[in-house]
């Protein structure tokens, strides 16, 4: 069997035939191949690895002779990601049910027994077909709604100057280590990252460095070959391969053990992968984005963090505020959150009540989009009624003020900008009267009547 290779596509393979499993791994296994047994296995694997090409059997446990199972799979498959490419297989006197997953929306079929030559036809044309349409996505990427960055939603002037660097950022391969507190989006902007950058059509492949044990992190990143160590019975490239062409997101890169930050910045001074228990130096091209919650230049002090590795990753840093900190956001998104919703939970929701909207608003958000978005589900699911109201979301709010009580009139927001203005064109002409109505371009007596409206008598007011 060849050794996967790094051009090629993750594939994964719903079989629950133990012998049909082993003849396409010996057949494809130049691809990263998964493999799932059932529906319960093949979905929660598709949302972990989201392959963009599957193979799936129509007949599946508990239903082995029929094709419900596999239909609901591929439904399933479809639904979290419709761009994927389901390849179903079908014997000779099964082309009906092909045809009608075909029209559930499958790719192609291919006829048992296996035609290695047949079945490799039919996967190039899949995953060409899954680049074209993500290059042809990319180019119509200009067309993203206003107020939204590849999934990054705002309108907050201080998260706009963050997305405008992230858009100039992505056009680049440099690293990119993004921070914030806990929940703000940072794996939400890497992705965003990589869907506006020249890498689009190839793999996101992200790594969690703080939910995987030491002992296996290393495995999970740079890969293993064939009895490495105990329990290694295959060759498997590491998340770092995996990425080859695409990004790789390191999430919580402060947990990363010392050890492995110096395996890390080996591969990104030389760009080359040695697996565990392997002698072959393997060449890979990817871009790297980082994130954390952490404070790096704390930690570099304290010794548990390298520092060549930080510069290393931190050519270009990005910081996300947390949502308390982007007056009006938190409203927006859950607005963006609402439509999301309404479409995986399949519930009529019209919107949020004024007093949800004013508590949305007035809340601190200690848990930032993640902890808005889960209040979000719990409304939808909790609303009886076509708005959800305060009491669906679960929030403790303040009483909500009249708007009259807490927005400024139009002259208030006038006479403090010429209150400002003038405060400042003062001071930088050092109380020059006849300077200041120059740059003001308004005639001397008009700048003392203002002055006197305004009860300004000097800089300073």
């Amino acid at each position: 069997m060849p050794p996967a290779s790094p051009d090629k596509p993750k594939l994964l393979i719903v079989e629950d035939d133990p012998g049909l499993r082993k003849q396409l791994q010996w057949a494809l296994g130049d691809f990263p191949l998964l493999f799932a047994e059932d529906r319960a296995g093949a979905v929660a694997l598709f949302r972990k690895e989201e392959p963009p090409v599957v193979i799936l059997d129509l007949g599946l446990p508990p239903d082995p002779g029929g094709v419900t199972e596999g239909l609901e799979t591929l439904r399933a498959l479809l639904a979290h990601r419709p761009a994927t490419k389901v390849i179903v297989s079908s014997g000779n006197d099964e082309r009906a049910n092909a045809i009608e997953a075909i029209r559930a929306g499958a790719y192609d079929f291919y006829p048992k027994p296996v035609d290695e030559d047949v079945l490799r036809v039919i996967l190039d044309r899949a995953w060409n077909g899954f680049q074209l349409e993500a290059e042809l996505m990319q180019l119509k990427s200009g067309l993203r709604p206003e107020n939204s960055f590849f999934g990054v939603v705002s309108a907050c002037p201080a998260m706009q100057k963050v997305c405008a660097l992230a858009e100039k950022v992505a056009a680049s391969n440099v690293s990119v280590v993004i921070t914030g507190e806990t929940g703000t989006g940072k794996d939400v902007m890497a992705r965003a990252l990589h869907a506006a950058s020249a890498r689009a059509a190839g793999p996101f492949v992200a790594i969690n460095c703080a939910a995987i044990p030491q002992n296996l992190l290393e495995s999970e990143l740079f890969g293993h070959e064939k009895g490495a160590f105990t329990g290694a019975h295959a060759q498997v490239a590491g998340k770092v391969e995996q990425a080859h062409k695409g990004t790789l997101f390191l999430d919580e890169i402060g947990d990363m053990p010392l050890m492995l930050q110096a395996k890390l910045l080996r591969f990104l001074q030389e760009r080359l992968v040695e697996r565990i228990g392997g002698r072959k130096a393997i060449p890979v091209d990817v871009r790297v984005i980082a994130a954390t919650n952490q404070d790096l230049g704390q930690m570099m002090k304290e010794g548990t963090f390298r520092e060549d590795l930080y510069f290393r990753l931190n050519e270009v840093a990005i910081s996300i505020p947390p949502l308390r900190e982007r007056p009006g956001d938190a409203v927006l998104i859950a607005t963006h959150l609402l439509k999301k919703a309404q479409v995986a939970m399949d519930k009529a929701v019209k919107g949020f009540s004024r007093e949800a909207l004013e508590c949305i608003d007035a809340y601190a958000w200690p848990g930032n989009v993640r902890e808005l978005e889960n209040r979000i589900k719990r409304a939808v699911v909790m609303a009886d009624q076509g708005l959800i109201g305060v009491a669906d979301l679960d929030l403790e709010c303040a009483a909500p003020q009249d708007p009259a009580d807490t927005l400024p009139t139009l002259r208030e927001v006038r006479e403090e900008a010429e209150r400002r203005l003038l405060s400042r064109t003062l001071a930088l002409t050092n109380n020059n009267i006849q300077e200041a109505s120059r740059l003001l371009g308004v005639s001397r007596p008009t700048l003392y009547a203002l002055m006197k409206t305004l009860n300004f008598s000097k800089a300073g007011g």
